[in-house]
C-alpha cells in the first residue's frame, strides 16, 4: 500500500452545516443549471463515510492503479473524436451524444467545482482524488443509469449515487428536489417511488466509479448495464409517459408549463 495520505494533516473538517446547505438548494433551485451549488450541499453535509468510501476504493487494484498513474478522466472523457472511434452502441458512444446534444463537457464540471473552490486550499490527498473521480464520472452515471438530464432524472441519479458512495448532501439533494417537482403535482405521479427506485438501483449495482472507465467507454452499453448489476428505471419511465399523456413535458417540470398543467383540472374521465 502506498504511503499517500487519506486526509492531508492540513485538512479541515468544516462540519454539519444543514442550513448553510438549505440557503445553497434553494439558489439551486432557482437556478437548475448552477451546479456550483451542488457542490456547497455536499460539502456542508459531508461525513466520515465518504473517507471510508475513499479508503476502500483506493485499497482495490483499480484504486492502486489510480494512485500509481493519475490520469485525467476530464480530458480523456472530452476527447470526443477518440471515443467516436469507438463501436456504434458502447457506452463511450452514448456518452458523446448525450454530452454533445446537452451541450456538456467534463470540463465543464471541474470549472463548476473551481468556482466553489476558488480562495480555498487544495489538499494532496485521497480525499481530494475520490471527490474529483465522483464528480468527473458524473455524467457517465446518467449514460449507464438511463436517467435524463430533466428534473426527475437528475434527482434519481443522485439518489443512485448516493447509494453508491453515501452521503447526505447527494441524498438531501435528491428528495429535498423530489419534493419541490412533487408539489405541484401531489400524488398525481410517483415522483417519490421514482426516487426510492434510484436509491434501490443504486444499492444493488456495482460502483461505477470504482471501474477502470476506459476500459467501460469501450463496453456495449446494454452489455454494460447487464455486467454492473444495473436495472432498469421503470418508475421514472412510467412517470414519463404518464406526464406525456396529461400533455406535460418531463424536461420542464420546474417551469412555467408544467405550472400551468399541473394547475389544470383533471379530465372527469381521469377522476372517474
Amino acid at each position: 500500500m502506498t504511503s499517500f495520505p487519506l486526509s492531508h494533516p492540513d485538512r479541515v473538517d468544516g462540519g454539519f452545516r444543514p442550513l448553510k446547505a438549505w440557503r445553497h438548494f434553494r439558489r439551486l433551485i432557482a437556478d437548475k443549471e448552477d451546479t456550483e451549488q451542488v457542490f456547497h450541499i455536499i460539502e456542508s453535509l459531508r461525513d466520515k463515510r465518504f473517507g471510508k468510501a475513499a479508503q476502500a476504493f483506493f485499497a482495490t487494484p483499480e484504486g492502486q492503479k489510480q494512485l500509481a498513474e493519475r490520469p485525467c478522466l476530464p480530458a480523456m472523457l472530452d476527447d470526443h473524436d477518440r471515443l467516436r472511434q469507438l463501436p456504434e452502441g458502447s457506452v463511450g458512444r452514448a456518452y458523446v451524444d448525450f454530452m454533445e446534444r446537452e451541450g456538456l463537457t467534463a470540463q465543464g464540471l471541474v470549472d463548476e467545482f473551481d468556482k466553489f473552490r476558488r480562495g480555498q486550499p487544495r489538499y494532496d490527498d485521497m480525499l481530494e482524488l475520490y471527490g474529483n473521480r465522483l464528480r468527473d464520472t458524473h455524467d457517465l452515471l446518467h449514460i449507464l443509469t438511463g436517467y435524463g438530464r430533466d428534473a426527475l432524472g437528475e434527482q434519481c441519479v443522485l439518489a443512485f449515487s448516493y447509494s453508491q458512495t453515501p452521503s447526505w448532501g447527494t441524498l438531501f439533494i435528491a428528495w429535498a428536489g423530489a419534493r419541490e417537482i412533487r408539489k405541484g403535482f401531489g400524488r398525481r405521479y410517483p415522483i417519490y417511488g421514482a426516487v426510492r427506485e434510484g436509491q434501490r438501483i443504486g444499492r444493488t449495482a456495482q460502483q461505477i466509479a470504482h471501474q477502470d472507465i476506459g476500459a467501460l467507454l469501450a463496453e456495449p452499453l446494454d452489455a454494460a448495464r447487464q455486467r454492473l448489476g444495473i436495472a432498469e428505471p421503470t418508475v421514472y419511465k412510467q412517470v414519463h409517459a404518464m406526464m406525456r399523456a396529461d400533455g406535460i413535458d418531463p424536461y420542464d417540470l420546474l417551469g412555467k408549463k408544467a405550472a400551468e398543467a399541473a394547475a389544470a383540472p383533471v379530465p372527469l374521465a381521469q377522476a372517474a
